[in-house]
């Protein structure tokens, strides 16, 4: 169950110190993004290369955040003015009672992007079907975050009881050790990882489980706490056409986008290119937050009733 009063808290201490350091001030001459080191934030990675931000008029950083679930407190700590969570985090950050908007999409799910989602099994362990989880310890970079949230409804939907899953919390870089290891059965994952390891071979895939559930629901997008939002209209306005000339560019432009991801997540560029980048879709709707919202409520991760018109910025 996800505990919001723990997200204030620590939002809370966030402000307390970054307020020493930053201030409060909202009207800012320079843009700071923070995204994860995924393809999700492509868009924004495309339009400053590009030089897309300037033509709009805007002056552009990208600031690395290690884990999705910081962002909703560097955003209002102003570190960063807008940041890049994921559905789940955002609608967590939400429910706990902090005040964020969704300002532009950023990806979707979609086949190409839910095919490099597995569960992958190490070498001694059979999957052939769902209930053969049941038992298992099923490593996920994050509990109540995007890959386990999906994962729990898929096992809900093929009649396994999650509670029957022992998960534990695995991030991506020691996925690899703690499967060789033995540490855990199975991880939750996707791309570029499921290749390294299959080529190292760690295991195989047990589960294609996003595909099977095959959705194309919202995975990142752009946000920003409500009061810079409201104080700063005619930026989001050029950002959010900065954001939608360069979502062309990473869905159609495989070379630029995989400079782009490749530079500011430090990964090798002939890892990138292997690995075709989330679909970007600039325009979100208040109406895709429902079914991530009908999801997380069904797990007990929400305690309020959130209202979808108010999540997304007009």
């Amino acid at each position: 169950m996800f505990d919001g009063e723990n997200v204030v808290k620590k939002v809370l201490a966030a402000l307390a110190v970054s307020a020493a350091l930053t201030g409060t001030a909202f009207a800012q001459a320079k843009i700071q993004v923070g995204c994860t080191a995924t393809s999700d934030c492509a868009s924004a990675m495309i339009a400053i290369d590009e030089g897309i931000f300037k033509k709009h008029g805007l002056e552009v950083e990208m600031t690395p955040i290690g884990i999705n679930s910081n962002i909703p407190a560097a955003i209002l700590s102003n570190s960063i003015q807008i940041g890049g969570p994921t559905s789940t985090v955002f609608l967590q950050a939400v429910d706990g009672g902090l005040d964020l908007v969704a300002i532009a999409g950023a990806t979707m799910m979609s086949p190409v992007s839910n095919g490099n989602i597995t569960a992958f099994v190490r070498n001694g362990i059979t999957i052939k079907e769902p209930k053969d989880f049941v038992g298992k310890k099923v490593g996920a970079p994050g509990l109540n975050a995007f890959l386990h949230v999906l994962f729990v409804k898929w096992l809900v939907e093929k009649g396994v009881d999650p509670k029957s899953v022992n998960f534990v919390e695995v991030t991506f870089p020691t996925m690899a050790d703690i499967i060789k290891s033995g540490g855990v059965d199975a991880v939750l994952t996707a791309e570029p990882f499921v290749t390294r390891m299959t080529n190292a071979g760690l295991g195989s895939v047990g589960a294609r489980y996003a595909v099977e559930l095959a959705r194309t629901d919202p995975i990142i997008f752009y946000a920003a706490s409500r009061e810079w939002a409201d104080k700063n209209a005619a930026a989001i306005k050029k950002f959010r056409d900065a954001i939608a000339e360069s979502a062309i560019i990473v869905n159609n432009d495989r070379e630029k986008a995989s400079n782009s991801i490749a530079k500011f997540t430090k990964q090798p560029i002939d890892l990138v290119k292997a690995t075709p980048p989330n679909r970007s879709e600039p325009v979100l709707k208040p109406e895709q937050l429902s079914w991530w919202i009908e999801v997380m409520s069904s797990q007990k991760m929400l305690q309020s009733k959130l209202d979808t018109s108010k999540l997304v910025l007009k």
